[in-house]
């Protein structure tokens, strides 16, 4: 793990609320990540977010556990498969998915199209307004905005001073009913599993501020998703087959929704995202049923990861974790 806020590694500590599974924390440092000797352990999983800063890190780190006489979940490699412009790319063409090209920018671009010296299809080619952009590295909707016009971008700027940003096309997937909804799935191992939808007025979802607690017909169409997820399962298996395998990322969370025409449409990938059973039990007695299957799954993938049923050459390493 990495030093930070609750978004700066993924939630183990949720993951594995009430549950066997002994779990040890190990904060890098930065330049020598693994400078201290590490606990004997089973299983070894990189928890940090992906960050452009962290980039020299997941190099080093990647080479240093390449070998690793343990298991290892999520090799460091794999991690930036989750930054926006990488995972636009790669998970591009996938039968029944959608997700927006995603370019990084400059300011300097953003300025210029913002003084009208070049277009928005000048920035990123076949790109026109309305477009989402938001500062590179930013989490939970912090200075996203959608911009539908150069005096938009004139505005974002003066009040956003980030020195680069992603750019992608906005897609409306708005609903029949005028409303947006929002998933959020867990792929454990493979294997999806529901975690939250919410639902909401406005394009810009996160969960606490769609009205979900306030709004009881809101929550039973949330436990009504989770009820079901084996359909949602369904319509979209060959796609989050596809999120899985391109991405080589054991655990992973995907930001989703569902456009009008039936289409997986992918907002973030990630592992690091909040997933947790901490919501009122009054207000959301659904949740902490099926957020029950995502603990066990996790912690079963543990077991599966640490005790392989077949004796592999690397099962029979004796454990070497000096540098």
């Amino acid at each position: 793990m990495l030093p930070g806020d609750l978004a700066a590694n993924t939630p183990l500590d949720c993951l594995l609320e009430d549950s066997d599974i002994e779990l040890i924390f190990y904060y890098l440092s930065a330049g020598s990540p693994l400078s201290q000797p590490i606990p004997d352990h089973e299983v070894l999983m990189v928890a940090f977010s992906e960050l452009e800063e962290n980039d020299l890190l997941i190099g080093e780190l990647d080479q240093k556990l390449k070998y690793w006489p343990r298991p290892v979940i999520n090799s460091p490699f794999c991690i930036t498969n989750t930054r926006r412009d990488n995972a636009s790319r790669l998970l591009n063409n996938i039968p029944g998915l959608s997700i927006p090209s995603t370019h990084r920018v400059s300011r300097e671009s953003l300025v210029s199209v913002a003084s009208a010296e070049c277009l928005i299809s000048d920035v990123i080619a076949r790109h026109d307004f309305p477009v989402i952009v938001r500062p590179l590295d930013s989490h939970a909707g912090r200075n996203l905005a959608k911009i539908e016009s150069r005096t938009d971008v004139t505005e974002y700027l003066s009040r956003v001073k980030d020195e680069a940003f992603f750019l992608s096309k906005f897609i409306d997937y708005s609903s029949h009913d005028g409303q947006f909804r929002k998933f959020r799935v867990a792929i454990i191992d493979g294997t999806p599993f529901a975690c939250h939808m919410a639902i909401s007025s406005h394009w810009m979802i996160h969960y606490v501020n769609a009205d979900m607690y306030q709004d009881a017909a809101k929550r039973a169409e949330e436990r009504l998703f989770m009820e079901t997820f084996a359909d949602f399962i369904h319509r979209h298996e060959a796609a989050l087959q596809q999120i899985h395998q391109r991405t080589g990322l054991d655990y992973l969370c995907i930001d989703c929704a569902e456009t009008r025409s039936g289409d997986l449409l992918i907002f973030e990938i990630d592992h690091a995202m909040i997933v947790h059973a901490m919501d009122n039990e009054a207000l959301f007695p659904h949740k902490r049923f099926h957020m029950a299957k995502v603990k066990t799954a996790f912690r079963d993938f543990l077991i599966r990861r640490a005790f392989p049923t077949s004796h592999s050459a690397e099962a029979k390493l004796e454990p070497n974790f000096s540098q």
